[in-house]
């Protein structure tokens, strides 16, 4: 074989071992991260992993000259590099909650469990009737802040009359964090008993929206807590316990995800360290109380373009290039790793369908027509709970049914009002439960 062609052969080969030696040495440290759940930053990993790629080296060079010796250090450099990116903070490492928001109050309130939250009040406003009991919003996430979206929806709520009151659960927006072993779907629950009985006002309505209505329906459930509640409207569910979280099958009708224009922004998953830390806890390879990113860096991080997918799959396919912005940059907040744990500790749970048997609490279920959600964790609901008295399945929209888009807003505040006033429904009752299985069936 001539020299021409050896030796383009030779550096493809070299350039060969060195990129396997790169990557075996990546690999490497990702399992040490894994296997000491990224103890201090990542650190002992990259150390271990240094400290292996320089013997190797020297082993390597051990019979060349001195320049032949440097030669094996090279793929060393890059990957120890690229490790270090894993192991330093971009971000800051101490809690940095949105600012506050210019058209409402942040108060924050210190409940009996220990949680402190940052509460938000509209009250009633406009001609129309007062109404006495007041309406509590549970909002999804779990552990995120309450999307400007939302806060125009209590707006509208407000100016019907309603006495509006929100929080954002421990951990997300401008509520204090809570060591990550503190979080869980009890807390969850007791803190809306704690924040009801706070509020000195007598039994309240509560809209539970999203994963706020999977701690609604486990309110339900709990006596003590349940007894706070007047009626309860259950919006988009999530898994209300263990064997539900467990269900699968259809969803709604198609979501803009996957067709909806990327979301602009920055991405913390565009860091290396942030896209290993949140990419191994997304795959239960670190705990949420991971020693790689501390949980308010991680909430300093994480961006809402990361959350791009997400938000697209609340919107039907029709509206994919029309999304509405739900939050800037500022006032976007989410807890990943606290969202993480807590939806584990819904999964580790028990049935609930025994105490929800035996709810007393008028409740109402709201389904979206291009819902995200597993249609079986709603109507495992219904089935459940005696005291649902109305479904509302709400043609149009998607997950996040209050949107602004055309009269969305209005439909959904009209169905709510009817049902916390008991009046006729706007709406046909569908899915009934005799009805469950035609639902399902029929793909709704």
């Amino acid at each position: 074989m001539p020299p021409s062609v050896i030796r383009p052969l030779r550096l493809v080969g070299r350039l060969l071992a060195a990129t396997a030696a790169v990557v075996g040495l990546v690999a490497f440290f990702l399992a040490l991260v894994v296997a000491t759940d990224g103890a201090a930053s990542g650190f002992p990993a990259w150390s271990a992993t240094a400290g292996v790629a320089v013997v190797a080296a020297l082993w390597r060079g051990r019979r060349r000259s001195w320049r032949g010796r440097l030669v094996p250090f090279l793929p060393v450099l890059v990957a120890v590099t690229l490790t270090l990116s894993v192991c330093v903070p971009t971000v800051p490492t101490a809690y940095r909650p949105p600012p506050a928001l210019t058209f409402v109050t942040t108060e924050h309130w210190r409940l009996s469990t220990g949680s402190r939250v940052a509460v938000y009040h509209y009250p009633p406003t406009g001609n129309s009737p007062r109404h006495r009991v007041p309406l509590v919003y549970l909002h999804g996430g779990p552990v995120r802040g309450i999307s400007v979206l939302d806060h125009h929806f209590l707006q509208r709520l407000a100016g019907q009359g309603y006495d509006v009151y929100a929080y954002e659960q421990a951990g997300g927006g401008r509520s204090d964090l809570l060591p990550m072993d503190r979080y869980s779907i009890t807390r969850s629950v007791h803190d809306l008993g704690a924040f009801a009985g706070k509020l000195g006002r007598g039994r309240v309505d509560v809209l539970g929206f999203s994963s706020g209505a999977a701690v609604l329906t486990r309110a339900l459930a709990d006596r003590a807590t349940a007894a706070h509640l007047h009626r309860a409207v259950i919006a988009e569910p999530g898994p209300m316990d263990g064997p539900t979280a467990g269900m699968t099958g259809r969803k709604g009708r198609p979501s803009a995800r996957g067709i909806a224009p990327a979301t602009a922004g920055p991405r913390s998953t565009h860091i290396p360290r942030y896209a290993v830390a949140f990419g191994l806890m997304r795959l239960g390879l670190l705990s949420p109380a991971t020693g790689l990113v501390g949980q308010a860096e991680g909430v300093n991080a994480f961006t809402a373009a990361d959350l791009g997918s997400d938000t697209a799959s609340a919107y039907c396919a029709k509206d994919a290039h029309r999304i509405p912005v739900e939050d800037t940059e500022r006032t976007f907040s989410f807890s990943a790793a606290a969202s993480l744990r807590i939806q584990q500790t819904i999964k580790d749970s028990p049935s609930i369908a025994p105490q929800l048997r035996r709810s007393r609490t008028p409740a109402m279920l709201m389904i979206a027509e291009c819902s995200s959600q597993v249609r079986r964790w709603g109507t495992t609901i219904l089935a459940n709970d005696p005291a649902v008295q109305r479904t509302q399945y709400m043609p149009g929209v998607g997950h996040h049914m209050w949107n602004g888009l055309d009269d969305n807003d209005r439909r959904a505040a009209a169905v709510i009002t009817a049902f916390l006033q008991d009046k006729p429904a706007p709406l046909p009752d569908r899915p009934t439960r005799a009805g469950i299985p035609a639902f399902l069936r029929d793909h709704r």
